[in-house]
């Protein structure tokens, strides 16, 4: 595959019943039955693809310009609509705080870290660096690469203008997310609610700890940060692909 496009999504186990004013838990077998979810997934994908279809969003080149036809278009829609798709799930290996912590790493990185750039050869034009090949248990190998091929895979993952990287939706949305978050912990009878100066803040260290009352990093757990202060989440824009009509 030369282009891999794909979400990372992070649910709640459960929904919040508003009109019970109760949460209501997922199974602790399963979040979704793979089957119904399967179903649904195909549903919303293809009424989708016929939406932006209908709205000429698409274009259909080289041997793909058949498509342009509406009844060629609708017999591939009904040959996909005819199989089952499959969703796979299972349980994590390490357990759920592995894969927030993936998660978390991942949506804040760049397409290639800098340590992984080993040599610029600018007078053949090429670049090499390191990566893992999955295909050999994640053996360390170095590619080289020419210039311009490089500059057009770190392309492919700039996100175009005004895209959100990172959505919130339910109970955690944007707006209200503290109160409702909140709501919810009281009635499970659970844990207080955290600010947002408590979340973003890098945990502070006592006297006992480090007599120069400096902060530890959350990642590496070294006491060299320097608190400054909290800066506020900026209020979401509304995008082109938020107009629904």
């Amino acid at each position: 595959m030369i282009d891999h496009y794909h979400l990372h999504c992070v649910v709640t186990g459960g929904g919040w019943d508003a009109d019970q004013g109760r949460w209501v838990g997922a199974s602790g077998r399963y979040l979704f039955s793979v089957k119904a979810l399967g179903q649904v997934f195909q549903g919303k994908y293809l009424a989708g693809l016929q939406r932006w279809y209908a709205r000429g969003k698409f274009e259909f080149h080289g041997e793909l310009a058949a498509l342009r036809e509406v009844a060629t278009f609708q017999a591939l829609v009904r040959s996909v609509s005819a199989k089952r798709w499959v969703v796979y799930a299972k349980r994590p290996f390490a357990g759920a705080e592995q894969v927030l912590r993936y998660v978390g790493r991942y949506t804040h990185r760049v397409a290639i870290s800098p340590r992984r750039l080993l040599a610029l050869d600018a007078e053949a034009g090429t670049v090499d660096f390191a990566y893992r090949d999955n295909r050999e248990q994640g053996r360390a190998k170095t590619m080289r690469l020419e210039l311009g091929e490089f500059i057009r895979r770190f392309a492919l993952h700039i996100l175009p203008e005004r895209f959100t990287k990172m959505r919130h939706y339910g109970v955690l949305a944007n707006r209200g997310r503290q109160q409702r978050v909140a709501q919810i912990r009281a009635a499970l009878g659970g844990k207080r609610s955290v600010s947002a100066t408590e979340t973003l803040a890098p945990e502070r260290t006592s006297a006992a700890e480090d007599s120069t009352g400096g902060l530890r990093c959350p990642r590496c757990g070294a006491r060299a940060l320097v608190w400054v202060r909290v800066v506020a989440r900026p209020q979401p824009r509304r995008m082109w692909w938020d107009d629904t009509s």
